[in-house]
C-alpha cells in the first residue's frame, strides 16, 4: 500500500510548528505556550496536522488522474477551469496534495530542481517493485535504488511532469499513529532523532 507523507520539508515544517508553540510534542497537551492563549494561562492546546502541500503545475487534471490511477491516491475535492485545482490524497486519508494550475504565477521547473531541494515522498512496502511499475507508466529514474545507513530502503523518480518522486521503505518506521506509539512505549516524533 502506499500511504503518502511528505517530504524533504516535513521536518521543517515540524520545526516551525514546534517552535511556535513554545515546546517540543506539545501538541494536544496542556501546558503554557503560544496556543494556549492569554500569556501565563494554562488551556489545552488546539490540535495541529498537516493538511496538504500545494504545487502549482502545468497540467493539473493529467497529474491528479496519474496520481490516483499510479500511487492509490484519490480526489477529494476539485476546482473549475482554468485553475483546475485537485486536491488528491493517499489511500489511508493521512495527508493531501493540491495541485493547481494558476496562470498568472510561473510553474516552477521541477524537473531542473534537484530532489534533495523538493520531493514528494510515498511510503512503501515494495520500493523496487513501485519504481518498475511507475518507470513503466511514465515516470523518469533518478539513479539507482539505494540504502541508507539506518537500513532504509529508497527509490528516486520524476513523474511525467518531473516533480521528484521519493518511495522509502522505512527499516524502523518513523510514522506510526499517536494511539499505536504510546501503546508500545515509542517516542513522540521529534523526540531522539539522529540522523
Amino acid at each position: 500500500m502506499v500511504r503518502a507523507f511528505m517530504f524533504g520539508i516535513l521536518p521543517v515544517v515540524f520545526s516551525a510548528l514546534t517552535m511556535f508553540s513554545g515546546c517540543e510534542n506539545s501538541i494536544g497537551k496542556t501546558e503554557k505556550g503560544v496556543f494556549a492563549g492569554v500569556s501565563g494561562q494554562t488551556k489545552k492546546k488546539a490540535e495541529i496536522r498537516l493538511e496538504h502541500v500545494a504545487l502549482n503545475v502545468q497540467d493539473s487534471v493529467k497529474m491528479a488522474e496519474w496520481y490516483c490511477k499510479n500511487l492509490q491516491m484519490k480526489v477529494v475535492k476539485k476546482g473549475p477551469a482554468p485553475v483546475n485545482a485537485h486536491f488528491i490524497c493517499d489511500a489511508g486519508a493521512n495527508m493531501m496534495l493540491e495541485i493547481y494550475h494558476n496562470p498568472p504565477d510561473a510553474v516552477p521547473d521541477y524537473a531542473s530542481m534537484d530532489p534533495l531541494l523538493f520531493h514528494v515522498a510515498f511510503m512503501v512496502d515494495d520500493v523496487k517493485g513501485v519504481r518498475e511499475k511507475l518507470i513503466a507508466a511514465g515516470a523518469t529514474p533518478v539513479g539507482d535504488i539505494s540504502a541508507t545507513s539506518a537500513g532504509d530502503e529508497i527509490a528516486i523518480l520524476r513523474d511525467p511532469w518531473g516533480v521528484a518522486i521519493q518511495f522509502v521503505k522505512r527499516a524502523e518506521p518513523m510514522l506510526v499513529s499517536a494511539k499505536a506509539r504510546a501503546g508500545a512505549g515509542l517516542p513522540n516524533p521529534g523526540t531522539n532523532i539522529e540522523y
